[in-house]
């Protein structure tokens, strides 16, 4: 039976396994940061409330989960049980790292813990430089997740016919090209001919 106490409860466990607070996951989906807050959680006459599913569905999508996921948090499992294989950003513009989709192939990567959910084809890109600074800085780690559709705002990871690879926002995606804006205002954005993309994957989260 589902009650208040463990949905909220699963929602502060889905926070700690992505290494933030529910005010982060808030932040993170876009929402007021105060939204999970344990003074939201009763109203003024202490009645039990219940987190609206229009930010639950946000939280869940910007995380790259579905209610099923959300469903294991819910009977109280937390750990960090699955893993994904760890890349460095240098060896991702090499060729034979990835196949024409942007899964990683081959073995002997060094694996690291993923926050409990999905896992299957996503990877873990280690970022280098500060490009992306201060959103993404470098020696992060973000999990990407090539299966995953891309819209505009996305953070995202280009790899080109050159080799080389871009860890960017998103701004325009069509046909013809590919326009990518860098998070760090001192680079400059970039503006690919889509011909010249090998692949874009999304960026889920960033794990510490």
């Amino acid at each position: 039976m589902l009650t208040h106490k463990k949905i909220w409860s699963a929602l502060d466990r889905l926070a700690e396994a992505h290494e933030t607070s529910p005010s982060g996951l808030a932040k993170r989906a876009g929402l007021d940061p105060t939204t999970f807050n344990k003074s939201k959680r009763r109203s003024g006459t202490g009645k039990d409330r219940w987190p609206s599913t229009e930010s639950l569905a946000k939280v869940l999508a910007v995380l790259g989960l579905d209610m099923e996921d959300f469903s294991a948090f819910i009977a109280g499992h937390s750990s960090k049980s699955r893993t994904a294989p760890l890349i460095g950003l240098a060896q991702a513009g090499d060729d034979g790292f990835f196949d024409d989709s942007g899964f990683p192939i081959g073995s002997g990567w060094e694996e690291i813990d993923l926050p409990a959910g999905r896992s299957e084809g996503m990877y873990v890109l280690e970022i280098m430089g500060d490009s992306m600074s201060p959103v993404f800085r470098n020696g992060e780690k973000v999990i990407v997740a090539p299966h995953a559709p891309v819209h505009r705002g996305d953070r995202v990871v280009v790899k080109t016919l050159e080799g080389e690879v871009l860890a960017k926002e998103l701004v325009r995606i069509n046909e013809t090209f590919i326009e990518l804006r860098s998070l760090n205002p001192e680079y400059e954005g970039r503006l690919l001919a889509r011909k010249n993309v090998v692949w874009v994957a999304r960026i889920m989260w960033v794990s510490q």
